[in-house]
């Protein structure tokens, strides 16, 4: 054999098969399965940020132009100083709210991050559009339906709008900045920013607007919670017995609730220190299940220890997947 040829040969299976390189640059399968149902699931929350934020873009404007503008009501933070400055100025509403929230926009994008500022660019020229193009038909010259149903939907519009990661309204963000520099928690910079506005409300429209106005926001404000919040109020459960084992058994078969179990130790109590060890189950429920959970408990140990406390929002594990069984 050819000197050169044997070498060559020798080196070769040293060194094994030639590397392709592009080989090593290909993804794996299922590298490429999980890039794709990643992207899948980014293109699925974006369209449903992006529907969020259209329906509270028209809730909103509905509630503004069929209720709120006609009757020369307002409702608190940004909007309210929007509708205030309406009146003052006889300038168009959907040119004063995109000016009034350009300071809370720059805030949001140091303080939230761009995609948050982008979506609320979006969601406040869209809103600015709507008002100025869509024409809103007058609904009622009632006052009291004005400020109640004025108010429900454009929280409601508020509410959808932070469902799908943007604001309409940017005191929020004003609050959370303000709440950082002084020694106040967001809901009372919040709370001081609205009645300031209410203040002068009563000034420039009157005791009576001012006073539906404060109505207006009440309602705007619920409907904003009991969106943010949830359709569902959650219970986190905490349940401590020493028939622990049948009551999980219980709320997995009767219930379909998942459990998660903690490791706990006895303290003091009146006969002295307790070292016994037990395991302590802790479930989350919806408020519909409580009654029945608790019935189910009594049943097994009438004397264990349930300690409830409410929870705004859940996300994964059982709560939503399976419905309650009979």
């Amino acid at each position: 054999m050819n000197p050169h040829f044997q070498q060559l040969v020798i080196e070769a299976a040293q060194n094994g098969p030639p590397v392709n390189f592009d080989d090593k640059k290909r993804p794996s399968k299922f590298k490429q399965w999980k890039d794709k149902r990643r992207n899948r699931i980014l293109l699925l929350q974006h369209i449903k940020s992006g529907i969020l934020i259209v329906l509270g873009i028209l809730s909103a404007g509905f509630g503004l132009e069929s209720f709120l503008l006609p009757s020369r009501f307002i409702d608190g933070g940004a909007t309210g100083i929007s509708l205030l400055l309406t009146e003052i100025t006889d300038q168009p509403l959907y040119v004063i709210i995109v000016l009034v929230n350009i300071p809370f926009i720059i805030m949001a994008y140091r303080q939230m991050g761009k995609l948050f500022t982008l979506k609320t660019i979006l969601a406040i020229i869209g809103l600015a559009i709507c008002l100025a193009f869509l024409p809103y038909p007058d609904v009622t010259s009632d006052k009291l339906l004005v400020a109640v149903f004025g108010g429900f939907f454009l929280g409601a519009g508020i509410g959808f709008a932070m469902r799908g990661g943007a604001v309409l309204d940017g005191t929020e963000v004003l609050a959370i900045v303000l709440s950082r520099k002084v020694n106040m928690s967001i809901g009372d910079v919040i709370m001081v920013i609205n009645v300031i506005i209410f203040g002068v409300a009563v000034k420039l429209l009157g005791v009576e607007p001012a006073l539906y106005s404060m109505l207006t926001y009440l309602a705007a404000s619920k409907t904003v919670n009991f969106l943010i919040e949830g359709l569902e109020e959650y219970t986190g459960v905490t349940i401590i017995s020493p028939k622990n084992e049948e009551i999980g058994k219980m709320i997995t078969e009767k219930l379909g609730r998942g459990i998660t179990l903690y490791s706990g130790k006895g303290g003091f109590g009146k006969k002295g220190r307790h070292d016994r060890e037990t395991e302590i189950i802790y479930i989350v429920i919806t408020r519909l299940e409580i009654s029945r959970l608790n019935s189910e408990i009594d049943l097994i140990d009438p004397n264990a220890f349930v300690v409830m406390h409410s929870i705004k929002d859940t996300k994964g594990g059982m709560i939503k997947k399976r419905p309650m069984k009979e």
